[in-house]
């Protein structure tokens, strides 16, 4: 297929060096640190004590899965696990591609000292059916998940705190850019932003991008058939975790468990393989309806989590994303792959409970709604004055990459 002239192939350069680190913060790890895309420096970024935190597993007793249930909304069926919690705020998770509510579920229960959970299953994930409509683009998920935050407003729920990973982290984007009044705060997870890095590692290496391919591909795809739903979460944690030799026996069974579940529903592999194809068309969009426009209208405090050993959308896309969103603020977490909310529950709970605190005294750095300038996007002017101005000296142990 031959590009369009309107869209700039971005060729990518591997280099064999750290990723940009701006020195250390004590954000419950020696080397995490905060980052402020105005300029990639450290900053003091609030982050709770541990002690605000509520209970947690360990890798040797994980937390069990929170008990879930369906709920209408419009004419969908959604699976929502429920996290017990003080009633007065509510914090709402949605997970990546290929994911469930299950993914949110540490994460969850840290910060269900301060606020109940609720984690929903996309439609064609987890145990929500697929939707009637056959609409898997991060659009259609969007609207499906707006229409819920509707019926929690309906239901006496304030503005709820939103948090999304990797696709759901694109979802909950455009649901906070359509209706701010239905979000307090956002946070997003290895959202994911445009990355055209024709790389096959990132599809699990040359087999798997193979078998992406229509009729080349057939043998290749024959291959993932064959591997067992064990077989398979093996290799998706092979490439979401920064190691998944991390992940405990039992954790691993808990996992393995869920994924022979999946592997039972018919509908399954058609809501991976359209989703992921919607996600894609979003990243060709034209720039007015692009993930960066939708977060240059994102007016909520809003904090980015990144692992710096992404696999899968890199971590080279994180500052960007930061300066996009006017109220946003960088949280980069070393040795930390795709899912930081699984790999890193404690450290990302103090940051998300840092933002809500200073949500709710009016400390966390704002910015006023984004006003278009002539010539050119407002964003695009932001991530010029906002960016870190080039590559400083870092840790080993990471690689970077750089568009040209």
């Amino acid at each position: 297929m031959t590009p369009s002239p309107r869209y700039r192939i971005m060729v990518p350069v591997i280099i064999r060096r750290p990723v940009p680190s701006t020195g250390p913060s004590p954000v419950g790890h020696p080397a995490d640190h905060a980052v402020d895309p105005a300029g990639g420096r450290a900053t003091d970024v609030p982050l709770a004590p541990v002690s605000a935190l509520g209970p947690m597993g360990d890798a040797a007793a994980p937390t069990p899965y929170w008990p879930g249930r369906e709920v209408t909304v419009g004419e969908s069926t959604l699976h929502v696990r429920e996290t017990p919690g003080p009633a007065g705020e509510t914090a709402v998770y949605v997970h990546g591609l290929g994911g469930s509510s299950n993914n949110w579920t540490e994460l969850a229960g840290a910060l269900s000292a301060r606020c109940r959970g609720l984690a929903v299953d996309l439609p064609g994930f987890g145990r929500t059916p697929p939707p009637a409509t056959g609409d898997y683009r991060p659009t259609a998920h969007a609207a499906t998940l707006t229409a819920y935050l509707e019926d929690l407003r309906r239901q006496g729920s304030g503005p709820v705190h939103l948090l999304g990973n990797s696709l759901g982290g694109a979802v909950s984007l455009l649901a906070a850019s359509a209706r701010p009044d239905l979000v307090r705060t956002l946070t997003l997870v290895s959202p994911a932003m445009p990355d055209l890095r024709p790389l096959p590692s990132r599809l699990g290496g040359k087999r798997a991008a193979l078998a992406l391919l229509p009729v080349v591909g057939g043998r290749a795809r024959a291959e993932q058939d064959a591997r067992t739903p064990r077989e398979r979460l093996a290799f998706t944690m092979a490439l979401c975790h920064a190691d998944p030799g991390r992940v405990g026996p039992r954790a691993f069974a808990m996992a393995a468990e869920e994924a022979e579940e999946r592997a039972t529903l018919g509908w399954a592999p058609e809501a991976l393989h359209r989703s992921f194809v919607g996600l894609l068309g979003t990243w060709f969009a034209p720039s007015q309806r692009s993930l960066w426009a939708a977060a240059a209208q994102v007016t909520v405090p809003s904090l980015v989590v990144w692992g710096e050993v992404d696999r899968l959308v890199g971590v080279y896309r994180a500052a960007r994303t930061a300066a996009a969103l006017p109220a946003g603020r960088l949280l980069r977490l070393p040795d930390v792959g795709h899912v930081a909310q699984i790999e890193r529950p404690q450290t990302v709970a103090r940051a998300v409970l840092g933002l809500l605190d200073a949500a709710a005294d009016g400390s966390w750095p704002g910015a006023p709604a984004p006003a278009r300038t002539r010539g050119r996007s407002t964003s695009a002017a932001r991530l010029r004055d906002r960016l870190a101005p080039g590559v400083a000296a870092a840790r080993g142990g990471a690689y970077g990459t750089v568009p040209v």
